[in-house]
């Protein structure tokens, strides 16, 4: 189904199985597959390729050469029909790939809004992404991966699979990170190592200068105090029944399968 209000170049190619939404501009050459749905006010620049089931927001905007919803590169992939889902309000530069989920993970991909992926960005199968991230030319997102809300990737940088990066995070340009990174954390290097917490970009997100001493001090705790994550706990507890800003960092070290970048 395409709405009347949607502007189609001629050369595009669209499914009869396909939503279309209002408003949507689909430029040149673009191919648009079976079970795709496209959302309101979204754009489509030439020779994108979009396959399903795949299901996208509101006002996003793809330049020329993205694949989306492609069948993912893990090896036990056996066509099933898994999703992508993607949220409102991206830019998604030229040349980037997100793939759709396994049945051996949570079968979908997920993409939040108000995100920046810039040129050549891959996000693999099974990944979450939050909201408000930027993501710079060439970083590359394996299987799994959860990201959380207004994370900045540096460009060439790479995650292992199941790797997951906290909320507020700052990795540098070409990290290689084998481990997590925690909530609000500056990371960097091959492998990445910590480097203190993201404080400008905390300041310019609004926190008061009382969170981002309280955030220090709970990285004091969690790097210079020689801690286990398991004696950590504790008193990052105790720090964040007076300051809200350290229970995300708790609750993310709990979650830590895999431990965390040091």
């Amino acid at each position: 189904m395409i709405d009347s209000t949607a502007k189609i170049d001629p050369s595009a190619k669209i499914s009869d199985k396909a939503v279309i939404g209002a408003n949507v501009v689909i430029k040149e050459n673009v191919i648009i597959e079976d079970d795709v749905t496209i959302g309101e006010g979204c754009v489509i620049e030439p020779f994108c390729v979009f396959r399903g089931p795949t299901v996208i927001g509101k006002r996003n905007h793809f330049y020329q050469f993205c694949s989306i919803g492609e069948a993912c590169q893990d090896l036990k992939y056996n066509n099933e029909p898994t999703r992508l889902v993607i949220g409102d309000d991206n830019v998604i530069r030229e040349h980037c790939t997100m793939h759709r989920g396994t049945v051996q993970g949570r079968s979908v991909t997920t993409v939040g809004s108000h995100n920046l992926f810039m040129v050549n960005v891959h996000v693999a199968h099974d990944c979450i992404v939050g909201d408000n991230c930027i993501f710079s030319n060439n970083a590359t997102l394996a299987g799994h991966v959860v990201i959380g809300d207004w994370v900045i990737f540096g460009g060439l940088s790479a995650i292992h699979q199941f790797g997951r990066v906290g909320s507020h995070a700052f990795i540098g340009g070409m990290a290689a990170l084998n481990m997590d990174v925690p909530p609000y954390v500056m990371a960097a290097g091959h492998y990445a190592k910590a480097h203190g917490i993201n404080k400008v970009g905390l300041a310019r997100r609004g926190f008061s200068e009382q969170s981002i001493n309280a955030i220090r001090k709970a990285y004091m705790i969690i790097y210079h105090k020689h801690k286990t994550i398991e004696e950590a706990i504790p008193l990052l507890e105790e720090l964040a029944k007076t300051e809200s800003a350290v229970t995300p960092l708790v609750e993310f070290l709990k979650e830590s399968g895999r431990g965390i970048v040091r």
